[in-house]
């Protein structure tokens, strides 16, 4: 089993414990005194961070939202001078108020060091090459990959997630060993494969680290036995790091959460309140080492269990359960975040109004694909076919401009989503 800081890696519970409480009273002191977010929620039920004096009182501190994030945009949510931010992520700056995460000097230090815990977990070491085919232009985790992969001294190609065929000549090329892509990457480059008539051993390929989407245990078999490779998961989201919050062992009995950076717990959806272990809920993430940006009792969305006893791995840190579907509308697809508000705000903008729509969500040639339907009104009804399809066409152009991807716009009958809600989600995961 390889690790690359054992110590941390395998703490006894009652260090991990200890170490959590010190770092929150740390991360409280230092959002209260320099977030005025939280100052505000903190003195609304007269609390104190010195009042933390053991774990269970956390609890019933205030949850944060994206909606809280995008409030404060852009710098609202930072806890330290700009002159000390030494990078700015944005990933959706389309957005009127995107959500914005910064970084100091020693939170890129410690996002390469979870980032080489991760790599290092999965088998990637320093005589590997290590391939990142995702966009860094849209999203966060593809920096922190690379800043892992660096420390631990692997080589790393840093190449876009697009164009299967090129990707597959850049690993036979250079003999790449790891791959760090999206599932559903990894299913386009089995099938350019296929098409190619490219064998799995004429490649170097030995570790694939996906995520950034939902995926079925049926698409790890189809990749692990179509590539040859040993399959893992990563879990991050762009408001903390990305990458490197929680990553897989070759047990894949759940994902490790670094709780010496993290503290994970898993709330009633509905209720709000804090879930025992094992059971069924939403993560709730508080960072306990970010200065730029740190985050308490962060509502992540995604539904997951938690669970405490020891890996076989040998690693102490509690995990999570392997994450396929969430307590809201957002969906998570190529990446990112999409949230049906905000392309209600595009429409809006557009027609003067929000019209009745729907977003389905389908995968097709192993591509997650985005459709807006939109009712047929007062205000969408042409009877001139020329002024529909004018409409339709702007409406493809302006939302695949704000989405960064090309989606697709059908207009419909009144009464066609009856209530089936505004998302549809048909992927099989």
């Amino acid at each position: 089993m390889q690790y690359w800081d054992k110590k941390k890696e395998c703490m006894e519970k009652a260090e991990i414990e200890q170490l959590q409480l010190e770092r929150l009273q740390a991360t409280l002191n230092r959002v209260y005194k320099n977030v005025s977010h939280y100052r505000q929620l903190f003195r609304q039920i007269d609390f104190l961070p010195e009042d933390l004096n053991n774990l269970d009182i956390f609890s019933g501190l205030p949850l944060t939202t994206r909606q809280d994030l995008m409030d404060n945009y852009p710098y609202g949510m930072f806890a330290v001078p700009l002159r000390e931010v030494v990078r700015i992520l944005a990933p959706a700056m389309t957005l009127d108020k995107p959500m914005v995460t910064g970084f100091t000097t020693n939170d890129l230090n410690k996002w390469a060091e979870l980032m080489a815990r991760n790599l290092t977990a999965v088998g990637v070491g320093r005589d590997d090459v290590l391939q990142i085919a995702l966009n860094f232009g849209m999203l966060t985790g593809p920096f922190g990959v690379q800043l892992g992969a660096e420390r631990i001294g692997a080589s790393v190609i840093p190449v876009s997630g697009a164009n299967p065929l090129g990707q597959l000549k850049i690993m036979r090329d250079f003999r790449t060993s790891a791959l760090v892509s999206t599932p559903t990457f990894g299913m386009q480059l089995v099938h350019a494969m296929e098409s190619a008539g490219v064998e799995s051993k004429s490649l170097s390929l030995k570790f694939g680290v996906f995520g950034s989407e939902p995926w079925s245990q049926e698409m790890r078999n189809q990749i692990e036995e179509s590539l040859r490779i040993m399959a893992m998961d990563a879990y991050g989201f762009a408001e903390v790091f990305g990458p490197g919050l929680a990553w897989e062992c070759p047990e894949k009995n759940g994902l490790h959460v670094a709780e010496d950076h993290f503290y994970p717990e898993i709330i009633d959806p509905v209720t709000l309140k804090l879930q025992p272990p094992g059971t069924e809920g939403e993560l709730v993430i508080t960072t306990l080492t970010n200065e730029a940006f740190p985050l308490v009792r962060f509502r992540t969305g995604d539904i997951t269990s938690l669970h405490h006893p020891v890996c076989a791995c040998g690693r102490t840190h509690s995990r999570i359960a392997r994450i396929s579907k969430r307590s809201d509308d957002v969906i998570v697809m190529r990446g990112i975040h999409v949230i049906p508000e905000q392309i209600g705000l595009v429409l809006e903008r557009i027609s003067s109004g929000v019209p009745n729509y729907q977003l389905i969500v389908e995968r097709k040639d192993y591509q997650d694909q985005l459709t807006v339907m939109i009712e047929i009104s007062d205000r969408f009804f042409f009877d001139e076919m020329k002024k529909q399809r004018g409409l339709v066409e702007r409406l493809h152009r302006e939302l695949s401009e704000f989405l960064g991807w090309e989606i697709t716009v059908k207009l419909v009958e009144p009464g066609t989503f009856h209530q089936s809600g505004k998302v549809v989600d048909k992927r099989q995961i």
